[in-house]
């Protein structure tokens, strides 16, 4: 089984087996005035469904996209027809942007084998993929998905409070650089500019090749992971709202290094917070 990527190629290889659930996560950013469910309809890989970051969320939280718990998560796969010890797939119209985001819930809930696809649907339609239309079909899996969620895998805003200053956590900000310094400002309205106190930068977009959006090679991600100085001290990695932080969570997790707690508030959060400080600047 595979957790971490596979490629359009073993895909196309796989794509007709009965155990396999491939997932479309796609998601765009209020500036990209995109349609993620309506470019889904219009064409997807075959035999795809539809995974909703948005929809597949805390209905009561104020901030955008937060984790649901178990309960909800089991509901939304099931719904899905992914069932106990099935492959899972996703991947997003962008390359890589939000399929990380659904891989690591799916291991945030217990369910480890599941793989993004790398280079997404670019990678698919680059391969001579052929894409269908509508809304897909729900296979009933042999057996129900269950959810527990792991503990440990995530913080909030007063555990990094807590936390500055201590030297304690590192935290590491997937945001392009000129949001992370200050100087671009944020996508969402309301929103201060900068970064947490202390925090370092590795744009998620380093990770990938800029033609192919595929990932790096193993050796590059370590050098870039190694240039910004993780290392044993536990690590947070954040974002502007802990979709492409979790970017940086599977390259960790390729190179073999420790899996970092999410900071599912991330900017949104923390961003619109008047008690938290913020630091602008390299």
């Amino acid at each position: 089984m595979h957790s971490t990527i596979v490629s359009a190629d073993w895909l196309s290889s796989h794509i007709d087996d009965i155990d396999l659930r491939i997932l479309d996560a796609s998601y765009f950013l209020p500036t990209m005035k995109r349609n993620a469910d309506r470019e889904f309809v219009a064409g997807h890989i075959p035999g795809a469904l539809r995974f909703d970051i948005e929809e597949i969320s805390d209905p009561e939280a104020t901030l955008p996209h937060m984790l649901p718990n178990a309960e909800e998560f089991e509901h939304a796969m099931q719904g899905l027809g992914v069932g106990e010890g099935m492959q899972v797939v996703v991947y997003d119209a962008m390359g890589l942007f939000s399929a990380a985001r659904a891989w690591w819930m799916f291991r945030y809930f217990g369910h480890d084998s599941v793989a993004v696809l790398d280079g997404g649907l670019p990678a698919w339609l680059a391969h001579g993929g052929e894409l269908q239309t509508g809304r897909g079909k729900v296979r009933t899996p042999a057996h129900p998905f269950r959810a527990k969620a792991r503990s440990g895998w995530t913080v909030n805003a007063e555990m990094i409070c807590d936390s500055l200053g201590q030297g304690d956590l590192s935290i590491l900000d997937a945001r392009a650089r000129g949001r992370f310094i200050g100087q671009d400002p944020e996508p969402r309205p309301g929103m201060r500019a900068g970064h947490i106190p202390g925090s370092k930068n590795l744009p998620f977009m380093d990770l990938l090749d800029q033609e192919s959006k595929l990932l790096k090679s193993r050796t590059e991600l370590l050098e870039l992971f190694n240039a910004v100085g993780v290392g044993e001290q536990p690590l947070v990695v954040s974002c502007g709202s802990g979709v492409t932080a979790c970017v940086l969570a599977l390259g960790l997790e390729i190179c073999g290094l420790p899996t970092p707690k999410l900071y599912d508030g991330s900017w949104s959060e923390w961003g619109v917070r008047d008690d938290l400080p913020i630091e602008q600047g390299a």
